[in-house]
C-alpha cells in the first residue's frame, strides 16, 4: 500500500548558530526529541553559495570553512506541517522547501 508524505528540505550553514548550540544540532533535536519524526538525513555539501553570491568549497588550503548543509526529512503530510512551522522562525524566509511525494511499499 502507498501513501503521501510531504518531503522537507531545510538549508543551512556550518556556521549557523541556534540558541546554545549549532543550528543543525538544534533542529536534529527538534526533530528526534520534541517531534519524535521517525527519520531525518544531514547532506554537507562540498560548495555553494547563497544570496551574497560567495562561493564556499572545501579547500585544503582554507583551515574555516562555511559548507551548506541540508537537513532532509518526510512525514505525513500533518506532521510535516508542524515540523516546518516548529524550524521556519530558526532560518531566514525561503530557507525551508517542500513538496508532495509517495511512499511506497508500506
Amino acid at each position: 500500500m502507498d501513501d503521501e508524505v510531504r518531503v522537507t528540505r531545510v538549508y543551512l550553514s556550518e556556521k549557523d548558530h541556534g540558541k546554545r548550540h549549532s543550528l543543525l544540532k538544534e533542529m536534529l533535536a527538534i526533530l528526534h526529541d520534541e517531534l519524535t519524526l521517525p527519520g531525518a538525513i544531514v547532506l554537507r555539501g562540498v560548495a555553494g553559495f547563497g544570496a551574497s553570491g560567495e562561493v564556499h568549497a572545501a579547500d585544503l588550503l582554507r583551515l574555516t570553512v562555511d559548507l551548506p548543509e541540508v537537513i532532509e526529512f518526510f512525514a505525513d503530510p500533518d506532521a510535516a506541517a508542524t515540523a516546518i512551522a516548529r524550524l521556519a522562525p530558526l532560518v531566514p524566509p525561503g530557507h525551508i522547501i517542500s513538496w508532495p511525494a509517495t511512499r511506497h511499499g508500506q
